[in-house]
């Protein structure tokens, strides 16, 4: 360590009362955190790209300090979801801090991470107040059964009216309108347990049918349209 002359010539002052950083909830347990390693938590950050074209939800297990688990979502640009994959393979193993000053290869996924990473050290996470936290593995849930992203998509113009494509559910093929030509339930077919299927052996067509299905009063539609073609 240097220090200047005019430090060097100064009288000591010893340190009074010892002020500890203040304790942060973590996997039920209080801890005054001082070090990387004193880091753990499960949680979610949200990013977006300068553009604003896209963005990513970054979910990250963190177990003292070093990242186990990460899962990547992104929507709304093909480049952010190929960063989504090398992202992927750069961040577990590394430490939230390592994590924090790498380049996570696409902006959105920077900036989730970024804003994770204030959650974590803040003691925000989902799992504060979980007896040692989340098991690795715990990101799967938030993909559900068929481990697909849950995906919202509405288009609409004043002219022509709203447009469901895609529900949490899965991918919409119809609305069900009523007399008035209002909105009242929709049709969709779950992409992933048609997958599901096709992979246990069911034809197309088979699998199709078996993973339909419908939200609201579709038996009472006066008419049902295509929601991409009509």
């Amino acid at each position: 360590m240097i220090y200047t002359k005019e430090i060097e010539n100064m009288c000591p002052v010893a340190k009074g009362a010892k002020h500890e950083p203040a304790p942060i909830p973590e996997e039920g347990k209080w801890v005054h955190s001082k070090e990387i390693r004193d880091i753990s938590g499960f949680t979610h950050g949200i990013g977006w790209c300068a553009p604003q074209q896209g963005a990513c939800k970054l979910s990250l297990n963190v177990k003292n300090g070093v990242i186990e688990e990460a899962l990547v979502e992104t929507i709304g640009c093909s480049g952010m979801t190929h960063s989504a994959a090398m992202a992927a393979e750069i961040l577990q193993g590394k430490t939230i801090l390592e994590a924090l000053n790498t380049d996570l290869v696409c902006d959105a996924i920077n900036t989730a991470m970024r804003e994770l990473f204030l959650q974590i050290v803040y003691g925000r996470t989902q799992s504060a107040f979980s007896d040692d936290g989340l098991a690795v593995g715990a990101g799967l849930e938030d993909l559900g059964k068929g481990l697909r992203s849950q995906v919202g998509t509405m288009y609409a113009t004043k002219e022509k009216g709203v447009r469901y494509l895609e529900m949490a559910e899965g991918y919409v093929t119809g609305i069900a309108l009523d007399a008035d030509n209002e909105v009242i339930g929709y049709q969709f077919v779950s992409l992933g347990k048609m997958t599901d299927f096709i992979k246990k052996g069911d034809d197309p067509n088979t699998a199709w049918e078996k993973a339909k299905g419908q939200y609201g009063r579709v038996a009472d539609a006066a008419k049902i349209i295509d929601p991409r073609q009509e």
